[in-house]
Formats: C-alpha cells, structure tokens, sequence
C-alpha cells in the first residue's frame, strides 16, 4: 500500500519554509511527499525545486480552491492513500504510522485524521478539526474538543480511537478508491467545508472514518484565510447550506434550511452587536449565492440525498448557547 502525502500551495512560501522540513523528516519513509500548486504569483515553488528536490512539483494553471486544487493534483496520482495536508501544519515523528497501519487492516476505512492541535497554543485543540469531527441535525459542524469558538485543553479527554461523521480537510487520509468512486472534492464549493461534504458521500456509502489520537499534528490555522476574513464567513455559510440541501433526504430538509437562514439572521444581530458590518454583509451574499447555486444543487441532490442518519445530536446551537454546554462530553 503506497501513500501520497499533497501538500495545497498558494503564495505560500514562507509556510513551506517553516513546516515543509518537519513533513520530510517525518514522512519520506513512508510516504511521496507532493507540493500541489495553485498557480501562485510568488516565488514559493523555484523555492521547492531549490532547497526540496526530494519533493514533486504539481502545478495547476490556475487557482482552482482547495477543492478543485486538490481534484487537479491528485487526478494522475497512482498510490492508494491520499494525506490532504495543509502547508500550515507541523508533523511529529511517526504520525503516519498508527493511521496507515489501520488502513492495512481495516478494508472499510476510507478516512480519517490525527489528533489537531494548536500549533500557536501547543496544549489546546485546534479549530478545523481537533479530535474529529461531528454535525448536528441542522447541519452545524462542531468537533470533539471544539464548539463554535471554544477550545478544550487537551488533558487526554479524546485520545481514544473513535468513529466520527468527517476527517478535518486540514490533515485528511482518505482511500483513493472511495475518493473517486463518491465522485471527489465539489469544486462549487472552492473553499470550506467541502471535506465535510466529502466524508457525509463516502459515510452514506458504507465507509468508516475515523480519528486516531495517537497521531498527533500541530495546525496554525488561518494561515490563508484568517477568521477575521468575511470571505470566511461567507464560504463557511453558503457552504454549509449548500451540503444539507445536496445530501440531507426528505422534504423536512427544506424546513431545516428555513430554520438555518433564521439562524444565520440571529447571527447577524449578534455580528450588529460585535461592530462587524463587513460579515453581516458576507451572510447575505452566502443566501443569495445559495439562491443562485439552489436549481444546480437540486439536480446534484437527486444522485447524493440519502436516509443516512448523519447526527447523534439535534441541536448543537441548542446545547451550547441554552444550555451553555461548551464542552464536546456535556453534549454527547
């Protein structure tokens, strides 16, 4: 079983300056190390081919997103297991090995991830994806060790192997065959959440994912788009609209989607309060792309609703801002 590790690049020199060692020390035993570039105006990939000649070079002709980037790179690529990884991340010796040893062994595991933490906050989760990732009935993402903006102290709480709904984009294993026969990463997507639409096609056909704790991975996060970025709030939005009405079956879906847009109004009252008109204006331009995306994703919805029952929780807004449970073990 070979493995293929493809690192995303955009202008992002100085990111593979600072982690690019710590992949390659880590990682070339076990894996082909790819550095997939999205047509970047800088000079980050000559800095490749100079100091990293161990390293292949994939370069898309244009910036086609995290999603289509990465349905570019790894279009040729012939090993059985894609690593995902973000050019943020910093590895540790042995990561791969307790992942890749279960995929040998367990034939219908087609995902999964390590445990995330703070690169900047070494003894925190991080954001995108801390120790796997769930959604609620609604469509809210949330993870073991992160809820909307809190972060849990990782004291060994989630180091257990544990089934999860989907595997952080940021660090993300998947089988090659499952990859392609779901029909990869939505390109309509570009940017955000994409993963979490990936891992609800590839649960919805039978497949496992899982998070192994044991593998541990350092995440800065933001390194491309910060948090405090509209664009953010705009893809994480529309984005998330977008992957309920194309894979949640049922004619309730279009009352879970009212629901959502009522929600994301409380949200912009909340962002009133905050001073932050600039993504009070990102969420309206969310609804209104969804509403130009909604005829396209109909015809997408036929091939990927299924009755698949993706939650565990029904309300992860409800428990957190309610009942004020922050933590992932007071809500499950």
């Amino acid at each position: 079983m070979k493995t293929a590790i493809i690192i995303l690049n955009w202008n992002g020199k100085k990111l593979l300056e600072q982690f690019l060692p710590s992949v390659i020390k880590f990682s070339e035993a076990e894996a082909t190390i790819y550095v997939a570039d999205n047509a970047s105006s800088d000079d980050s990939i000559s800095f490749v081919y100079e100091n990293f000649p161990q390293v292949t070079i994939i370069e898309n002709k244009d910036n086609l997103g995290y999603a289509g980037g990465y349905n570019e790179a790894l279009m040729n690529l012939s090993e059985d297991i894609f690593v995902l990884l973000n050019s943020d991340v910093e590895v540790t010796e042995n990561w791969l090995i307790p992942i890749l040893s279960e995929f040998k062994k367990d034939k219908n595991l087609v995902a999964a991830q390590p445990k995330i933490l703070d690169f900047n906050n070494r003894d925190y989760f991080e954001y995108a994806g801390a120790s796997g990732g769930f959604i609620d009935s609604l469509g809210y993402a949330y993870c073991r060790g992160r809820i909307f903006e809190t972060l849990e102290k990782d004291i060994g709480q989630y180091d257990n192997e544990k089934e999860i709904f989907w595997a952080s984009g940021a660090c993300l294993f998947v089988r090659k065959e499952s990859f392609w026969k779901v029909g990869a990463l939505d390109t309509d997507f570009f940017a955000h959440q994409e993963e979490i639409d990936l891992c609800w096609r590839l649960k919805a056909n039978g497949g496992s994912i899982k998070c192994f704790p044991q593998s541990v991975i350092y995440h800065v996060g933001g390194a491309t788009l910060a948090s405090a970025n509209p664009k953010k709030t705009f893809y994480n939005f529309r984005n998330s609209l977008l992957m309920v009405l194309k894979n949640r079956k049922g004619i309730s879906t279009f009352g879970v989607i009212l629901l959502r847009m009522i929600l994301d109004a409380l949200v912009c009252v909340r962002f009133l309060f905050q001073k932050k008109p600039k993504h009070i204006i990102a969420v309206l331009k969310a609804h209104f792309s969804f509403y130009g995306l909604f005829l396209k994703f109909l015809k997408k919805r036929e091939k990927c609703a299924t009755d698949y029952k993706y939650y565990t929780i029904k309300s992860v807004v409800l428990q957190y801002f309610a009942k004020n449970n922050r933590y992932f073990n007071d809500i499950e």
